[in-house]
Order: structure tokens, then C-alpha cells, then sequence
């Protein structure tokens, strides 16, 4: 468990790996039933980058916690979780989740660029990795917004998930969670819940 106490640089750590963390499980339940087999493989791979750059960023907000990565990532209760709502949310339709894609991308973009600059070398350090890594997210989204931009459906879901985006960037947005995180963390600690205290 986390404490509500935490240092200004656990915070920021824990909620970008927890943004991270549920992105990545959500864009892998793409895996095998994408419109594309570039797609189910590119999405996997996206899916992959996104898991493992929570667990660099929870890597190093556990030295800080005296605490471990999985701990973080697996052992809390949902509502301990700092993610943006934007992130949490089951997109069936393949047009919503690529309207997701891109506005995370373009905030984390942003936020990246950031973290970059930051004083603490660590995050500089660890924010300049993850966004060498990111650079081909970025351009899959940008391919597939050029792709969809006059697609009704997929611009009604831009508006839609707009304001959501916001969150990514200021974490005094994150108001609460929708209940599809709850849904989420069922599946994602299930193995670990089955056997408490085990060493994995």
C-alpha cells in the first residue's frame, strides 16, 4: 500500500507508471482481435513498451518508498491509483481507442519533454529513455489520426475523450476513477491475489 503521504517525486512517479501500467493493459486486450495482423502486432508491441516503462518508473519510486515495483504495480487497492481517467476506460471500438492513442500520445509528448528538463537527473534520465521509445508510438498515432481524421466517428470521439486528455498532463484533474478500473485490477492481480505473500 501507498501512503497519501508521499514525497512531490514518488507522486509524479507513481501516477505516470500507473498511467503507463493501465494503458498498457488496456491497448493488449487489442492482442488477436485488431482489424489488421500489423496492427494486432503493432499494438501488442505498443502495449509491451507501455508495461515496461511503468515498471522503470515504479523502479525508481520504490527506492524511494522502501518498497518494490510489483508491490506498487500489483499490491494497492484501485482507488490508490493515481491514473487518468482517460486511461482506464474499456474501448471496444477500434475508432475510440485510436482517438485515445493519439491524445495520450500527444500529452505524454508533452510531458516527457518536461520531465526532461527536470533538475533531478534520475527522472531527466529515465524521461529522455522512455521518450526515444515512445518516438514510434507517437508517429503510429500520427499515421493513424492522418488516416481517420475525416472519419465521423472517429473525430465524435475526439471530443469525447478530450477532456479527459487534460488529466495526463496536471494530476490535480484526477477526480476520482470510473468503475472500469475496478474491472481492470481484477484481472490484472488476479494471479497475485491467489496466493498472498507469496514470493513471485
Amino acid at each position: 500500500m501507498v501512503s497519501p503521504v508521499l514525497s512531490e517525486r514518488a507522486q509524479l512517479l507513481v501516477a505516470i507508471a500507473d498511467d503507463e501500467l493501465i494503458l498498457g493493459w488496456r491497448d493488449s486486450e487489442w492482442t488477436g482481435i485488431a482489424p489488421f495482423l500489423e496492427e494486432d502486432v503493432a499494438f501488442s508491441s505498443i502495449a509491451q513498451n507501455e508495461v515496461g516503462h511503468a515498471r522503470a518508473l515504479y523502479e525508481l519510486a520504490a527506492r524511494d518508498l522502501d518498497t518494490t515495483a510489483d508491490a506498487l504495480a500489483f499490491d494497492r487497492k484501485p482507488e490508490e491509483y493515481r491514473c487518468a481517467q482517460l486511461v482506464e476506460l474499456r474501448l471496444p471500438e477500434w475508432e475510440r481507442t485510436i482517438a485515445r492513442h493519439y491524445l495520450y500520445e500527444q500529452a505524454d509528448a508533452e510531458r516527457l519533454e518536461r520531465l526532461k528538463t527536470s533538475d533531478d537527473e534520475e527522472v531527466a534520465g529515465l524521461a529522455a529513455k522512455i521518450d526515444r521509445e515512445e518516438a514510434y508510438h507517437r508517429l503510429h498515432a500520427e499515421m493513424w489520426f492522418e488516416r481517420l481524421k475525416d472519419e465521423p466517428r472517429f473525430t465524435a470521439a475526439l471530443e469525447e475523450l478530450r477532456p479527459l486528455a487534460a488529466a495526463v498532463n496536471d494530476p490535480s484533474l484526477r477526480n476520482g476513477h470510473t468503475p472500469e478500473l475496478a474491472e481492470i485490477w481484477e484481472q490484472m492481480t488476479e494471479v497475485r491475489r491467489s496466493v498472498p505473500g507469496a514470493t513471485w
